[in-house]
C-alpha cells in the first residue's frame, strides 16, 4: 500500500476523469490520497472529494502563488474547514519567490497564519518552498517549538537543509523530482532517517520517468516509490511500508 501525500485531484486536468483517475490509483496500490488546496475553491473542493471517496483525504489552505487574490474573508473559511473530519493537513502555504518575489510580504503573513492554524489544531503544515530556501526555514525556525509539524513538500533543498529540517521534526516528501537522472535530492533521500520520508505526486504536476511530459496522477506514484527504494536501497514494499506508516503518523489517520 502506498499513500501519496500530495495530490491536486481537483485541478481542473481531471476534470473529465477524475474517478478513472482514483480507480487506476487504487489498482495501481495507491490507497490513500491527500488532496491539497490552493486557495478557498480548491479547499472547499478537496474536503467535498473526501467526503465522496473513501480513499481520499482533504488539506486546505492558501498557496503563496494566490496570496495576492485571497481577500479576509478566505482566511478565516479556511480555518473554518480546518475543523473538517475529512480535512488532515493544513496548506499548501509556504513561499515562492520564483513567480513573484513582489509578494513576499503577503506571502510571509499567509504562512505564518498557517503555521500559527498547525499549532492549534495540531495538523501537520504543508509547505510549498520554490527558491525561497532561506525563507522557508528562517519562518520554520520561529515555530520549532515542538508543537507545530511541518511537511516539506516536493523537498529539493541539500543536506544541512534535510539535517535541519529533521531535526525541527519536520517530514519530507519527495515525488517525480526524485526519479530524473541527474536530480540533487538522491544523496538526501538515501539518507534521510526511516520515520521523516514521505512520497507524493504533486499531480499533475511533475511526473516521474518514465512519464515525463505527460499529466501525472497519483497512479504514478508507483514509479516515484520505486527510485526512492532503490536510492535507500531497501524494496518497493519496505519503502511503502514506512512511507505510508509515516503518512498515517503525520496526518494522525489511525
Amino acid at each position: 500500500m502506498l499513500f501519496d501525500t500530495h495530490t491536486h485531484l481537483t485541478d481542473a486536468a481531471f476534470d473529465h476523469d477524475r474517478g478513472d483517475v482514483i480507480h487506476r490509483a487504487l489498482e495501481a496500490g495507491v490507497e490513500r490520497m491527500v488532496a491539497i488546496g490552493y486557495d478557498l475553491e480548491s479547499s472547499l473542493a478537496a474536503v467535498a472529494l473526501a467526503e465522496d471517496c473513501e480513499a481520499v483525504y482533504a488539506a486546505a489552505g492558501i498557496h503563496p502563488c494566490h496570496v495576492h487574490e485571497a481577500c479576509e474573508a478566505d482566511f478565516r473559511e479556511i480555518e473554518i474547514l480546518l475543523d473538517h473530519p475529512s480535512v488532515v493537513g493544513v496548506g499548501e502555504t509556504g513561499v515562492d519567490l520564483y513567480h513573484d518575489r513582489s509578494t513576499y510580504p503577503l506571502q510571509q503573513a499567509s504562512f505564518r497564519r498557517h503555521l500559527e492554524w498547525g499549532r492549534s489544531t495540531g495538523l501537520p503544515v504543508i509547505v510549498h518552498d520554490r527558491d525561497a530556501h532561506v525563507e522557508v526555514m528562517s519562518l520554520l525556525d520561529e515555530f520549532s517549538d515542538g508543537e507545530t509539524t511541518a511537511i516539506l513538500h516536493c523537498f529539493t533543498g541539500d543536506i544541512p537543509m534535510a539535517e535541519k529540517a529533521v531535526a525541527m521534526g519536520c517530514f519530507l516528501g519527495f515525488g517525480g523530482i526524485a526519479t530524473f537522472k541527474n536530480s540533487t535530492v538522491h544523496e538526501v533521500v538515501s539518507r534521510l532517517p526511516d520515520d521523516r520520508i514521505l512520497v507524493e505526486t504533486d499531480a499533475p504536476y511533475l511526473a516521474p520517468v518514465p512519464h515525463r511530459g505527460r499529466r501525472n496522477e497519483p497512479a504514478f506514484l508507483v514509479n516515484t516509490a520505486e527510485a526512492v527504494a532503490r536510492h535507500r536501497a531497501v524494496s518497493v514494499e519496505e519503502l511503502a511500508r514506512t512511507t505510508t506508516q509515516n503518512a498515517k503518523s503525520v496526518f494522525r489517520i489511525q
